[in-house]
């Protein structure tokens, strides 16, 4: 729970301690008022201040003296001089002051029973509750001096409701799932922080989610959840929170293996690549020996084991997943991507070629594939294999894995090495026009690759006195 303390205090701290009491007007202890007779005489007509000064009342009539009525009884107070009793009932329902000595103002100035109360009373607020949260000193600076003067401290305690684990599960997995597409970490960051008050004590749900996730899509995105895992730890998640996202994995083990058939392999390498990436102390990992019982949870701890024990474990663990995507030599990529036609000229099986193809996350080099097709089947000059090439370039267009910018780059990287491509196949351009009209009728190209389609014409003279000009090739 978040706590916002708010610290009232006076504006004026600690200067109304030295001051006298101004309802009670005592001298400070230890000073004498003066003599017995000086004192006396002091406290009984007047009061006398701490430095001496003796201030008098002054003695005055009081206008109850004068008031007089039939059957009313006057009876004088020997004790002391002027003061008159008056014991009827007129007189004791009387609003003025009983007191010989007062100037005759209505009792309690006002505020007695059945009064109106005192002139600006209803101005000010009255019982005032200072353990109230909407208590303001300000109203009550004139007030209790004692209340005034002390220095309060208001803590107000912020309730944020906890979010069960099908809400953070509900919270959590689209922000995941975006991290796959953008590979921001510092927005996921944010965003979890937010979340942070509300998750509480289930952000071990966090790098829990992240791997079961994980666990269905590529190697490209485990990388990056192991890396948003070193980016979160010990800002939104910490290490006990991260060993009690392993502990439920191994407890959930076998059902996720139902879904993910490599899942202890998988879940170890999350495991060993924590430990590389010091999120996790090497302790936790003994800690699990001898302790588990279950043959896919052993599985588990045994891969961690292995790859942090080879030679130079924590440095190949920076490549446990491998590098995918874009990373990769552009020979690699292309390697592959023969392999993958070659494959498919044999078994003609247009959805794994697809599936192999997506696998290599490289969307920005599909010309490569459009390139090699053009090639295989210039220099294959046969029916089957233009008939196989043109399905699975039509099936890849249609499917929107290939798009027709990619399309366009492939067939003009063809139509720019056709002159180099005729010296060692003398029948290239016959096969390549072959091989557009038949890709121009299964609508996989338009009409401006058409067009651009260049075509070789016989080497011939004009004319005999033209000075041995040769016609230019058309274009088709």
């Amino acid at each position: 729970m978040m706590e916002v303390e708010t610290v009232v205090s006076e504006k004026f701290e600690g200067q109304y301690e030295n001051l006298p009491d101004e309802l009670t007007m005592q001298p400070p202890n230890g000073e004498a008022a003066g003599g017995e007779e000086e004192q006396g005489e002091g406290m009984s007509n007047g009061m006398k201040l701490p430095n001496g000064r003796l201030i008098r009342k002054a003695k005055r009539p009081s206008k109850a003296s004068s008031f007089s009525e039939d059957g009313v009884a006057v009876v004088a107070n020997p004790s002391s001089p002027g003061l008159l009793k008056l014991n009827t009932k007129a007189y004791k329902n009387m609003r003025k002051s009983r007191g010989t000595q007062g100037r005759g103002l209505p009792k309690k100035g006002g505020a007695g029973k059945g009064g109106w109360g005192k002139l600006g009373e209803e101005m000010e607020l009255q019982w005032v509750d200072p353990n109230d949260p909407n208590y303001d000193s300000d109203s009550t600076e004139l007030g209790d001096s004692k209340t005034s003067t002390a220095k309060k401290t208001i803590k107000l305690n912020t309730l944020v409701p906890e979010m069960s684990e099908e809400d953070i599960r509900k919270a959590v997995e689209p922000l995941l799932l975006e991290y796959f597409e953008n590979g921001d970490c510092e927005e996921v960051q944010f965003s979890l922080e937010e979340m942070l008050l509300n998750i509480g004590s289930r952000r071990w749900m966090v790098p829990a989610l992240a791997i079961e996730l994980a666990l269905d899509h590529k190697p490209s995105h485990r990388e990056m959840t192991s890396r948003l895992m070193s980016e979160l730890y010990q800002k939104v998640i910490s290490q006990r929170d991260i060993g009690k996202a392993f502990d439920f994995l191994l407890r959930q083990i076998s059902d996720l293996i139902l879904d993910t058939p490599d899942a202890p392999t998988v879940i170890g390498n999350f495991m060993a690549r924590c430990i590389a990436d010091d999120c996790l102390p090497p302790k936790f990992l003994k800690s699990y020996k001898g302790t588990v019982s279950e043959p896919e949870a052993k599985k588990v701890l045994c891969r961690a084991d292995t790859l942090l024990g080879m030679k130079h474990g924590m440095v190949r663990l920076d490549n446990v997943w491998g590098v995918g995507g874009g990373i990769r030599p552009v020979k690699y990529l292309v390697k592959k991507i023969v392999l993958l036609l070659k494959e498919f000229l044999c078994s003609q099986d247009v959805v794994e070629a697809t599936r192999c193809l997506i696998d290599l996350e490289v969307p920005h080099f599909h010309h490569e594939l459009v390139y090699e097709a053009v090639i295989m089947v210039i220099e294959s000059m046969h029916q089957k294999t233009d008939e196989a090439m043109c399905k699975l370039l039509q099936s890849l267009f249609r499917s929107f894995v290939i798009t027709i910018e990619q399309m366009r780059a492939g067939f003009q990287r063809v139509y720019d090495q056709m002159a180099e491509m005729a010296i060692d196949v003398p029948q290239a351009y016959t096969a390549l026009e072959r091989w557009v009209i038949r890709c121009r009728q299964a609508g996989i190209i338009n009409d401006d690759i058409v067009k651009k389609m260049p075509s070789r014409g016989r080497k011939r003279f004009v004319s005999e006195g033209d000075g041995g000009l040769i016609k230019e090739a058309g274009v088709w």
